[in-house]
């Protein structure tokens, strides 16, 4: 045996993982190039490694999990891994002139190829499943749970902040009486969703966060904190101070991670997410600093690997729908890893989904946090 797979062999031993083994969560090599490949990049090489085929894992969500819990990576460390968490500390790199290439990258990949992946509503965020027992009912409840969090209220003008499809907007216009404006740098996502929110109040917007400038009864932002960017934090949440009532509520849904140290993944980078950064509890509060007070944190972390799976599932379902609108196998591969690597993520608790709730001044007589 080589001394690069011994290496590699041993390295995953002390997650639990074989290679060639019969759990479901073992590697199975189908290309010897992949022991060099994984010690020479790490993560991305794992995944790109995957794409080309050259292992297969039967359930990547555990195996993610696994090597996350065993610490494996502190001991594979190439210069490769470095460089995106120094680009993140050292460039702006989602400034206004680059805010729309995770659009172009993800979100515009195919609306097509969503509606056969996610619920009706075309929820692309994390459900909340505690009483719900399929993905309809756990995006609803997501949903009815921010409007109820937010104290939402017939009449209110809200602004959303990363709408995507205009499922919130939809959702709270139709069902809390709402007035909404949604803004996204997805042109797909917000043609549309302008024709799903047809009859409805609702104004979906294709534009930056920056330059928004009106004032609103509430502001929600679900599930695109993640594109703003450490650098650009302070200024995100003066634009909500700007755009928010004296009395207003402001809720952030967004994944966070627990240090800066895992906030960007070179995979997901340069496959999933362009410009992508996990904020950490840290960054959240320093943003925050004299502009607004924290009335609630919300840790929904493994309802997120739930919905991943849901969406996996289904994509798994409708594979040769999905294939039919032009996509190939390696695509397939991409996203699978994608999807199951993520999971993996929340499971381990690398990976969190926070919903934390805001008011300028406290609220008067406190708030009273729903779950």
């Amino acid at each position: 045996m080589r001394q690069v797979e011994r290496t590699v062999r041993d390295l995953l031993a002390l997650a639990e993982i074989q290679i060639d083994g019969p759990n479901p969560w073992d590697i199975q090599v189908k290309n010897e190039q992949f022991y060099g490949r994984i010690l020479s990049d790490a993560a991305l090489g794992l995944g790109e490694s995957y794409m080309d085929g050259w292992w297969d894992c039967e359930r990547l969500d555990t195996l993610v999990h696994k090597l996350l819990r065993s610490g494996i990576e502190e001991k594979v460390q190439p210069i490769k891994m470095i460089l995106p968490i120094l680009a993140t500390k050292l460039f702006n790199r989602q400034k206004v002139s680059r805010a729309y290439q995770v659009a172009e990258k993800h979100y515009d990949t195919s609306n097509d190829m969503f509606k056969l992946m996610l619920d009706q509503r075309m929820v692309y965020t994390c459900a909340y499943w505690k009483d719900a027992k399929d993905l309809e009912a756990a995006q609803e409840a997501k949903l009815d749970l921010v409007c109820r969090k937010i104290g939402l209220q017939k009449g209110m003008r809200v602004l959303d902040i990363g709408c995507g499809w205009g499922s919130f907007a939809k959702f709270a216009a139709q069902n809390y009486g709402a007035s909404v404006v949604g803004v996204s740098v997805s042109r797909e996502q917000t043609e549309l969703g302008r024709k799903m929110c047809e009859g409805l109040d609702v104004d979906l917007r294709l534009e930056d966060y920056r330059s928004i400038n009106e004032v609103f009864d509430r502001v929600v932002s679900i599930g695109m904190f993640e594109a703003v960017g450490p650098k650009n934090f302070r200024t995100y949440m003066k634009v909500v101070d700007r755009c928010l009532s004296a009395d207003g509520i402001f809720l952030l849904h967004t994944i966070g991670t627990h240090s800066t140290a895992t906030a960007t993944d070179p995979w997901s980078e340069k496959y999933i997410f362009p410009n992508g950064a996990l904020p950490t509890p840290l960054q959240l509060t320093k943003s925050i600093d004299g502009i607004f007070q924290i009335e609630d944190w919300h840790n929904l972390n493994t309802n997120y690997s739930k919905t991943l799976l849901a969406w996996m599932d289904r994509f798994d379902k409708n594979w040769e729908k999905i294939e039919a609108l032009g996509f190939d196998q390696r695509f397939y591969r991409m996203w699978r890893y994608f999807l199951l690597t993520a999971a993996g993520t929340f499971t381990a608790r690398r990976s969190h989904l926070w919903q934390v709730v805001y008011s300028k001044k406290g609220i008067e007589g406190g708030y009273d946090a729903i779950r």
